[in-house]
């Protein structure tokens, strides 16, 4: 049985810009370091932009798989910086290091994915392959996005700013079989 995915479309998604299937080399892993799908969809609706659009990832699975659409493919959604014109975002439902984002002293993230979402991952990234003719590259949220920011602990430290997916996600299992390669930190 294919992969149900649930259109739950972002209210702006019309003042993303449009793009062609070909354009898409690129899926970047996230994870929502959020408690929940609810407050993730209440970020996601959040506008930050003077276009009228806000931070999204085109796909969120939930701890139970269950797999929704936010964003089209064919948009560009904002969720990665310098690489969204190319690339697909996939959040996977984890608390990561909420609420405490840059407090130096919590800067591992504990919460394992579950069988179900690491299913429903590697489910949608085969339909994700049949879909853009021209992906061929994975890659996490923190292999991208290196950039350090002072702790909110204390300012004379700096931590990553992101994180995602972290140690916990287990990358030979998505990547197997995957037929993409994922591209080293930068």
């Amino acid at each position: 049985m294919p992969l149900p995915i649930h259109d739950q479309l972002l209210p702006y998604v019309t003042q993303l810009p449009e793009r062609p299937a070909e354009a898409v080399t690129l899926v970047v892993i996230h994870c929502t370091e959020l408690p929940d799908l609810a407050t993730a969809r209440e970020y996601g609706e959040k506008v930050l932009y003077d276009s009228g659009a806000g931070n999204s990832g085109h796909y969120y699975i939930d701890r139970d798989g269950a797999t929704y659409r936010y964003v089209p493919g064919t948009r560009i959604a904002h969720h990665v910086r310098g690489r969204n014109a190319e690339s697909i975002g996939i959040e996977l439902v984890n608390s990561g290091r909420y609420p405490n984002w840059f407090d130096s002293r919590q800067q591992i993230m504990r919460e394992p994915y579950t069988d179900a979402q690491i299913t429903a991952l590697r489910e949608l990234l085969a339909v994700l392959r049949e879909t853009f003719p021209n992906l061929r590259h994975i890659a996490g949220h923190e292999d991208l996005d290196t950039a350090m920011v002072p702790a909110s602990d204390d300012a004379s430290r700096h931590v990553s700013r992101k994180l995602d997916p972290g140690i916990q996600f287990p990358w030979n299992e998505v990547l197997e079989g995957s037929r993409l390669e994922r591209l080293a930190r930068r």
